[in-house]
């Protein structure tokens, strides 16, 4: 009875955020910022296009749903990698550390960044460049914490620093995650899932950089350095709905079926869906397929075309305890320009 009333809890508050948060539709596309959110450096979520709300669990569920971060051994140190639209030079990087604390509790911290390369200056008296270059710096700080419930309902919540910045202009805001995760069925085969993702405070820019020199009014005669006044802007919130069924087959293979809901608040609703093989928890398989809803303009159409795949392979280190292991995952999602993405990553699990 407890579970199922921890469930409902959890279940209302993620919908009475998301009906305030969640309350945008296609007329506002491109009006958030703080895109860096939405990317995802890490492999294994990214092979089923991060709709595996459901049942994703330990460091990478801090970037899909904070509620399976307990769902670890013990501790699991994760590290990401992607090639961002290959072709544009951009890098993902991604590192996640997650500790059981106690029986049913995990703290978790991560650390996200893009890589841009260097970027020639160029001015107005110098379009073709001045000979230097500069690289933005964007990074979000994440810290949660989940609790599982007899081993069936999970809840969790993640807080997100986020800061974008160039050598004179920064700007920097808060965010917060919220998710839950029930498994039920004779063997934990159905896993369902609700996570609300980026909900905090608006964004501006400031800094010297937003600063001009202009002629003063009324032919002074002399300049007057002005400052602009950028507009902020607000985080690309997202609510997420997600089930999976496992089909066992004995003690070898397994099979998941899973099906994802995304209501964006900037954009247009996703759905979609996704297959996972499992060969002893040592070589999986998984594949997905995401779709827009409502859109028939190729140009409005999202980066990410529709396919996603992706593989893993996991080494037990110890003769004792089969959850002490060693995995290299890999994903590639294709796109509707340059030449899709790739990611890869390493995982320890103690």
């Amino acid at each position: 009875m407890n579970k199922l009333l921890y469930l409902i809890l959890t279940f209302a508050l993620l919908v009475a955020v998301a009906d305030t948060a969640l309350a945008g539709n296609p007329d506002r596309q491109g009006e958030a910022g703080a895109g860096q959110l939405l990317l995802n450096a890490f492999p294994v979520s990214a092979g089923l296009h991060s709709m595996n709300t459901s049942f994703t669990s330990g460091v990478e569920a801090m970037r899909i749903n904070i509620a399976g971060l307990s769902r670890i051994n013990k501790t699991e140190v994760s590290l990401g990698h992607a090639i961002y639209l290959q072709g544009t030079d951009i890098g993902l990087n991604a590192l996640g550390v997650a500790q059981r604390v106690g029986d049913h509790g995990a703290f978790g911290i991560s650390l996200s960044s893009i890589d841009f390369g260097d970027i020639e200056v160029t001015t107005e008296d110098q379009p073709e460049g001045t000979g230097t270059t500069y690289s933005p710096n964007f990074f979000n700080l994440a810290l949660g914490y989940s609790h599982t419930f007899d081993n069936k309902v999970s809840v969790g919540v993640l807080f997100r620093g986020i800061s974008e910045s160039i050598k004179d202009i920064t700007s920097f805001g808060f965010g917060i995650d919220a998710g839950v995760q029930y498994v039920t069925g004779p063997q934990d085969n159905f896993k369902f899932g609700i996570s609300l993702r980026n909900i905090g405070s608006r964004m501006k820019y400031g800094g010297q950089g937003l600063s001009t020199s202009g002629p003063a009014p009324n032919n002074g005669g002399y300049n007057l350095t002005y400052a602009q006044r950028p507009a902020d802007f607000e985080l690309p919130s997202t609510l997420d709905i997600g089930l999976s069924y496992d089909f066992l087959l004995g003690d070898v293979h397994r099979l998941t079926v899973l099906g994802n809901f995304t209501s964006n608040s900037f954009s247009r609703d996703q759905v979609g869906g996704g297959l996972e093989y499992s060969l002893k928890d040592m070589f999986m398989l998984r594949g997905g397929y995401r779709y827009e809803l409502g859109n028939e303009s190729e140009v409005e159409a999202p980066i990410y075309t529709g396919l996603s795949a992706g593989a893993s392979v996991s080494v037990p280190l110890s003769k004792e305890n089969n959850k002490v292991r060693f995995s290299i995952d890999y994903a590639y999602r294709a796109t509707k320009v340059w030449d899709g993405t790739h990611n890869i990553g390493i995982r320890f699990n103690i």
